[in-house]
């Protein structure tokens, strides 16, 4: 959306270009402008096109400052909008910074401090940016201009740089080393290769080098890490405000003071542990708690603006109040870590006091877009005077269609007072509201762009979305009114922040994630021990191989390209497997009886597949109008992926076969919002809508959120739980059986034998693994007569399971709505101080806090701690053994801000929506399972505001190793989307379990679970295949799939390569393990040609000229590919012959194959094979000309050969 022509209309009204005048001398005092709030951002964009020099935005709240940015865009399309972010910590808080928050303040220090490069001028920007922060960031500390400067980098081709000097100086300014760049602030080298990811950029940079000069640069795409584009030059800054080169200064401070204290307790709040990792300036996460201690005169976003840069203060009376708070916040806190010994007396400010700001303040050129303070004074003439809100209509179509009706018409008539009037509606809903205009008068297409006050008229529709409308009044006889969805329905639909994007975890690479000492399974040989890479020579060439022990101390010798012949071992109940030895049948005989299983399995799993295809569903209509009305009031910005899912389902209901699909989505990334489209699309069609939960809680919210979303249709939605009373129940239940009531939400309730519908089309169930085995037998015979939609947040073993073998319809939302932000994870032991620490944070900011316990005995006692503890909090305790009525208020008084602090039992646990609460403490975290402490994280961060979690145990309290491993786990997987990672960590940690029923357990500790994932997943994509999506009937379906399990056991039997080449690829050019057994195993997984192609351009890209073993390497792979597709069993050098080995010689014509490939080969009864008396470079070619000649379906057709 671009509204650039609307500022044409500002910039032309005199007291505009007053002000523009007065701004333009330079003065420090100008009027307060007294600004309708909605109207600001229109304004400051206007000032800053007119002015054409750099404008920073100061806002009292962070909430203000977003939205601000927000909206920035849609004004000046072409100007760059920078949100200098505020520290996730408090003042005097020790802990981290999210990476989101340190790389949005980089990319805004580096865009106004770029490297001075002598000889080189900075090139300056056609549009100056506008720059927003509030209160908190402004006062917060930072690295000097001078440092930032002394530690930022210009690279461009042809430069000459020593490689070695400058990893040191990255390492200087706070860049990690790693094997694979993934993360912003790291770096890795690889020869001549060089990748770096400067935080202010948003592709890491691949530096390729030739000698020590830079022959080429170029960005690459961190999760292909293919090249994406070239470059001529570009910066990096330091990777952090806390420069590692500063941290021993700040080390020796604390380290001085702290020898002076008695021995003190290294828990989460003491700075005790922090000196020693400051003194080795390594990667400390914490770093930047200790910015004060670094510099003696640490800097403030003020010290970086450019001199001609215009502040203006939105707020100034609100901003002077909100610094006076946060100040007063930190004294406070510092107080308190004083008198705990965990601060140093006089420890120096970590923020710059309002006395500060307001010297600098005072220095620059100031507006004030608010109401009037004791700075300024009204001396002329002000902007706010020509601005006021815009009316609202608060969903009232045809109220809104009316006045805008009256005002057109008045605007195209002969009245004088209405001679200029222009309405511009800026909605998501504009096609939905020019169709309704259309009924009453011509009809208007909804526009996206308005560059120029020409292109206006009477009435506008554009489609896209602003926070607030205003009328603007200028001359004598005009109007300009922008309308909103805010007037016009009474909320608003967010403009896309910048997404984050998950780091997405396959289990393809998790299972490749191979370390020394792990337990293997080798498809031919069984378990054994992995014991790392080991490189051999034989035959005069070097090779590298996956080494492997065996019982009795045997070790295996794995070719690298049958590295997908390996697979990481999981067990039923994680623990260690039994190692099989090498020579033994016991293998052989396992992987038979797996055989067995997997038929049985496939059978048992597919039958529900056939089922669903044999019985004819309702297959429902297209979306309605009604439909698309719903769909448009959707508060949010859908996800891609949310897009797709929906898309996904509405087809599978529109088809005759009963849907079964399964939303899997990370907690909060909007797969309530799929099932409620689910549901309106099946109601539209006349059906009825159960939708079924674990909990009451649950369901009261769903309730609340399906209600709301459908009241303006003619749609009953009702809740039946232990909420309702029994006459409420009956009630309930007689107009379900009747059809009076179109949606109906519970809890196991629903699965009683006194529930009945007239017509039910949708079951929709939220965390089916929450029920019990009775329940789901139920809901597995519901699925073969009404269409079911499952959700799940945390990917479980089952749910992984179906998804990885293929059975289940999935659909997979990973991105995460545009203003979720990772949250910020602790872990570690109970503490008073931190607990009391981050509830008043919460508080602070107008937030609220869950803390859980989940002892109903103990409850009352721990919220009384907590009062005590927290006097300045009001709490609240809410359990699943209170009455009904009870906890529904209690909920119901929390969710509406009543209280806050929530002392609850796990009853939040699943799907509760509270935007509001974005901080949670786990009590005794080592009692819950990993999807449990999952599922309580993702009731946070549920709004733009940075949501925080604490994870405890008891310190006298020894845990588990496996209790300590989740808690390990889920500090680890903080990212967005971690919910994959985290379900195949489960997986590791407590073992398949009962997955697939006990017998079944067995097998997959035989031959663990990838294995058997895999020769299960084949088998049954191969019937779906090869059924060409026909209709079969149960038991031809069961056939298939014991005929197609057997082949795929056949087909795990791979060809030998056996050459005289060195095929591996060496340390100096993948100096990383890890990198080197991944590759390996996508090397080995190649089923193309093609794809040898693209792995060899990879390689190139990533790691620069391959050496001839890397070369090798790759010519195996095509070899082993062409032996395949020829049916070969072998392709070998022996005796001074290069042989390749086909079953099928000994049954047909060799003379006629003789002469088919020509005299350079012979055929024999076993092998076809040539002297290997010719150099490298003749053999080769002549081989791989050779396979492709005995290409099976090729040589079947010359010679009728049968399949063996």
């Amino acid at each position: 959306m671009q509204l650039t022509g609307l500022l044409d209309v500002l910039a032309g009204t005199e007291a505009f270009q007053s002000l523009v005048n007065a701004l333009n001398t330079h003065l420090q005092e100008y009027p307060d402008q007294m600004l309708v709030r909605a109207a600001r951002p229109y304004v400051v964009a206007a000032l800053a096109r007119e002015l054409a020099r750099p404008v920073l935005v100061v806002t009292a709240r962070v909430e203000r400052a977003y939205d601000i940015a927000e909206q920035l865009p849609a004004w000046l399309p072409d100007t760059r909008i920078l949100r200098f972010q505020e520290p996730t910590a408090m003042f005097y808080e020790r802990a981290p910074w999210t990476e989101v928050v340190m790389r949005a303040r980089l990319q805004t220090l580096a865009a106004l401090a770029p490297p001075i490069v002598p000889g080189n001028k900075t090139p300056s920007e056609t549009q100056p940016p506008i720059l927003v922060t509030s209160a908190y960031a402004l006062m917060q500390v930072t690295v000097p201009v001078r440092d930032f400067r002394a530690a930022s980098r210009q690279f461009r081709v042809g430069q000459r740089i020593d490689i070695d000097q400058l990893i040191k100086q990255w390492v200087g300014v706070g860049y990690q080393p790693v094997s694979v760049v993934v993360q912003p602030g790291t770096f890795s080298r690889r020869g001549g290769i060089v990748d770096v990811f400067p935080p202010a950029m948003d592709f890491p940079v691949r530096i390729e080098f030739f000698g020590d000069e830079i022959d080429s640069l170029r960005t690459f795409d961190p999760a292909t890490q293919r090249s994406v584009e070239p470059l001529k030059n570009f910066v990096t800054t330091p990777a952090r405000e806390a420069l590692p080169g500063q941290l021993p200064v700040a080390a020796a401070r604390l380290a001085q003071w702290f020898e002076g204290l008695p021995p003190q307790d290294e828990d989460l709040a003491s700075p005790a542990p922090d000196w020693h990792q400051l003194e080795n300036a390594t990667g400390f996460p914490m770093a930047e708690s200790y910015l004060p201690y670094l510099y003696d005169s640490p800097a403030s976003l003020l010290d970086y603006l450019p001199d001609d840069t215009l502040i203006i203060v939105e707020d100034w009376a609100n901003l002077r109040d909100t610094i006076g708070e946060l100040e007063d916040q930190a004294l406070g806190l510092r107080d308190e870590k004083e008198g705990m010994n965990a601060l140093p007396p006089n420890a120096p400010l970590p923020y710059h006091t309002w006395d500060e700001i307001l010297d600098q303040l005072s220095a620059r050129a100031v507006l004030h877009l608010g109401q009037p303070d004791d700075i300024g004074q009204m001396t002329s003439a002000v902007l706010g005077e020509f601005f006021s809100p815009g009316p609202r209509y608060a969903g009232q179509l045809r109220l809104f269609l009316d006045e805008l009706q009256q005002s057109s018409s008045s605007s195209q008539s002969d009245n004088p007072t209405h001679a200029d009037t222009f309405s511009i509606i800026v909605t998501r809903q504009a096609q939905r509201v020019a169709e309704l205009w259309g009924e009453r008068t011509d009809h208007l297409t909804p526009v996206t762009k308005l560059e120029s006050a020409s292109e206006l008229r009477p009435i506008t529709f554009v489609e896209g979305a602003l926070t607030e409308g205003w009328t603007l009044h200028y001359g004598d006889t005009s109007s300009l009114y922008l309308l909103t969805d805010a007037e016009i329905f009474g909320w608003n639909r967010p403009e896309p922040r910048r997404r984050i994007q998950p780091r997405p975890m396959t289990p393809e690479a998790y299972f490749a994630d191979m370390t020394e000492g792990d337990y293997v399974v080798h498809v031919d040989y069984g378990v054994g021990k992995f014991k790392g890479i080991h490189k051999r020579k034989l035959d005069g060439s070097e090779r590298e191989y996956l080494l492997v022990e065996y019982g009795g101390g045997d070790m295996l010798y794995v070719p690298i390209h049958q590295a997908d012949r390996l697979s990481k071992y999981v067990g039923s109940d994680g623990g260690a497997p039994t190692v099989n030895r090498l020579g033994s049948q016991e293998w052989g005989r396992t992987k038979e009886r797996t055989q067995k299983a997997v038929e049985e399995v496939a059978e048992d799993l597919l039958q529900l597949y056939a089922a669903r295809n044999v019985v004819r569903g309702h297959a429902f209509n297209p979306d309605s109008a009604w439909q698309h009305e719903m769909e448009a009031s959707f508060p949010y910005v859908e996800t891609d992926d949310q897009l797709r899912a929906i898309d996904e389902v509405k087809a599978d209901m529109e088809r005759p076969r009963p849907m079964d699909r399964l939303i899997c989505g990370d907690v909060g990334y909007g797969k309530t919002e799929v099932a409620l489209r689910a549901a309106f699309k099946a109601v539209m069609d006349g059906k009825q809508v159960a939708l079924l939960v674990p909990t009451t809680v649950l369901a009261q919210q769903h309730y609340t959120t399906f209600g709301n979303r459908v009241i303006s249709f003619p749609m009953r939605v009702e809740m039946l739980s232990r909420f309702r009373t029994r006459p409420q129940q009956d009630a309930i239940l007689q107009d379900l059986k009747e059809g009076k009531i179109d949606i109906i939400i519970g809890t196991h309730r629903l699965l009683q034998e006194d529930v009945g519908f007239k017509d039910l089309g949708l079951l929709i169930i939220d965390e089916e693994q929450r029920f019990g085995v009775t329940h789901k037998e139920q809901l597995k015979k519901m699925r073969t007569e009404v269409d079911v939609l499952t959700m799940t947040a945390t990917p479980i073993p089952r749910t992984l399971y179906m998804g990885l073998t293929g059975v289940r319809d999935i659909s997979v939302i990973q991105t995460p709505p545009d203003e979720r932000l990772p949250v910020v994870t602790h872990v570690g032991v109970y503490d008073d101080k931190l607990v009391r620490q981050a509830i008043l944070r919460e508080l602070d900011r107008g937030g609220q806090v869950f803390f859980v316990h989940n002892r109903v005995q103990s409850i009352d006692m721990m919220a009384d701690r907590l009062r005590r503890l927290v006097p300045e909090a009001s709490f609240v305790i809410g359990h699943g053994q209170m009455e009904e009525r009870e906890l529904e208020a209690i909920m119901g008084d929390f969710a509406a801000g009543e209280y806050d602090v929530l002392v609850s039992t796990t009853i939040i646990e699943s799907g509760l929506d509270i935007p509001n609460a974005n901080t949670i403490i786990i009590d005794r975290a080592d009692r819950f399972g990993l999807a449990q402490l999952y599922q309580l994280r993702g009731r946070v961060g549920r709004s733009a505001n940075q949501a925080f979690v604490y994870f405890f145990h008891d310190r006298d309290h020894r845990m588990t190793p496996e209790a300590r491993e989740r808690l390990e786990t889920i500090g680890e997987y903080t990212d967005l989307g971690a919910g994959l990672s985290i379900a195949i960590r489960d997986l590791e940690i407590r073992g398949i379990g009962d997955l697939l029923g006990t017998r079944q357990s067995g097998h997959i500790d035989a031959v663990g679970f990838h294995l058997y994932t895999q020769m299960l997943s084949d088998a049954v994509q191969r019937v779906r295949q090869d059924t060409g999506g026909e209709t079969l009937t149960v038991e031809e379906v069961a056939d298939h799939a014991a005929d197609q399990a057997a082949q795929l056991l056949q087909a795990r039997s791979m060809v030998t390569i056996d050459l005289a080449l060195p095929g591996y690829l060496p340390v100096d050019y993948v100096p990383d393990m890890q990198l080197r057994i991944q590759l390996y195993r996508r090397l080995a997984n190649v089923e193309t040609e093609a794809e040898v192609d693209a792995m060899q351009a990879e390689l190139q890209d990533r790691f620069g000229v391959m050496p001839k073993s890397v070369e090798g390497l790759l010519v195996q792979l095509r070899i082993k590919l062409l032996a395949q597709q020829a049916g070969a069993t072998a392709v070998a050098t022996e005796n001074g012959r290069l042989n390749i080995k086909l079953p099928y010689l000994g049954s047909i014509d060799r003379v006629a194959l003789q002469n088919y490939l020509g005299e350079v080969v012979r055929v024999s009864r076993t092998a076809i094979w040539f002297p290997q008396n010719m150099p490298e470079l003749e053999w080769r070619p002549l081989l791989v000309d050779i396979l492709r000649r005995l290409d099976r379906e090729q040589v079947q057709e010359v010679f009728a050969i049968g399949e063996d």
